[in-house]
């Protein structure tokens, strides 16, 4: 079994409806997400990906169209907080906003960015680890082992 991991980055705002610190106030993010699938390398010599779990390029395509794409420059807005308002308004005046059906925190980012990979890979790749930075020095997990 081998782990590999590919590194995005991407610049997303959130909303945290009924938060009591500072981080209330709408305000974005520079996030680095870490996603390591595992699987067992392809032993054929007449397969094109022969040797590998999955082509770099692969893992690129899924998390650019399913995460990065609709989440870069984006404003996340929980969709069952009075943040809708707000989310519509911006809409109206030109700027791209994702209602979530949860509050748009890391750890409930990284449960949805689980779920949207989980469902485009092949059946000989599964997801193993996301790490999901806010900050340089501020990030949450996501294990599978955790979530079987």
């Amino acid at each position: 079994m081998i782990r590999i991991t590919k590194i995005f980055t991407f610049e997303t705002a959130h909303v945290l409806y009924n938060y009591d610190g500072k981080c209330k106030n709408m305000h974005g993010h520079s996030y680095k997400l870490f996603v390591t699938v595992k699987g067992t390398p392809i032993n054929d010599i007449n397969h094109c990906k022969n040797g590998m779990v999955i082509d770099f390029g692969d893992i690129k395509s899924i998390v650019k169209e399913e995460i990065v794409d609709a989440w870069d420059h984006a404003v996340l807005v929980n969709a069952a907080s009075p943040h809708v308002d707000l989310g519509k308004d911006l809409e109206t005046r030109g700027h791209k906003v994702i209602f979530c059906p949860y509050q748009p925190t890391c750890e409930n980012m990284l449960l949805d960015i689980a779920q949207k990979i989980q469902r485009r890979l092949p059946e000989t790749v599964s997801l193993a680890y996301l790490k999901l930075h806010e900050t340089e020095n501020s990030y949450g997990e996501w294990f599978a082992e955790d979530n079987e």
